[in-house]
């Protein structure tokens, strides 16, 4: 085997991804498949099977059902990244670890700058004592 996907299986991972956002975003919105189904202008029997996976809309059907759900029909299709995948944690970690870095930058410029203040205002009070008492 040549590790190849078949068709039949990519049809089943996009069948898979429509159905799951399908019924995520008509539950976010509060519908059934029956209200759904009726604000789409089809039968609650052909949501259901969009849901369940066995049979797939034209693209007219998933603009329809896209409009009736306030969302792009692309979004129909988004997948998410799954949080427990090597890249997604290592993604998470080096974030974490940039946004320490900044704190400790952060510090680090204020420390320097009220340091850089503090010098400044003793070099003044000197300067502003040595004219009062008259030295060069």
């Amino acid at each position: 085997m040549t590790g190849r996907v078949s068709f039949k299986d990519k049809m089943r991972k996009i069948r898979d991804i429509l159905a799951e956002n399908l019924k995520k975003n008509r539950r976010l919105r509060g519908l059934t498949q029956e209200q759904l189904a009726e604000k789409a202008n089809v039968s609650s029997h052909y949501v259901a099977m969009v849901e369940t996976r066995k049979t797939f809309p034209k693209p007219e059907m998933l603009e329809r059902f896209a409009k009736t759900l306030g969302i792009e029909p692309y979004q129909l299709f988004a997948v998410e990244n799954d949080p427990n995948e090597p890249n997604e944690r290592l993604y998470k970690k080096i974030v974490a670890e940039m946004k320490h870095m900044a704190l400790d930058i952060k510090h680090t410029v204020k420390e320097t700058v009220r340091e850089t203040i503090n010098e400044e205002h003793k070099d003044s009070k000197k300067k502003s004592s040595e004219r009062t008492h008259g030295r060069p």
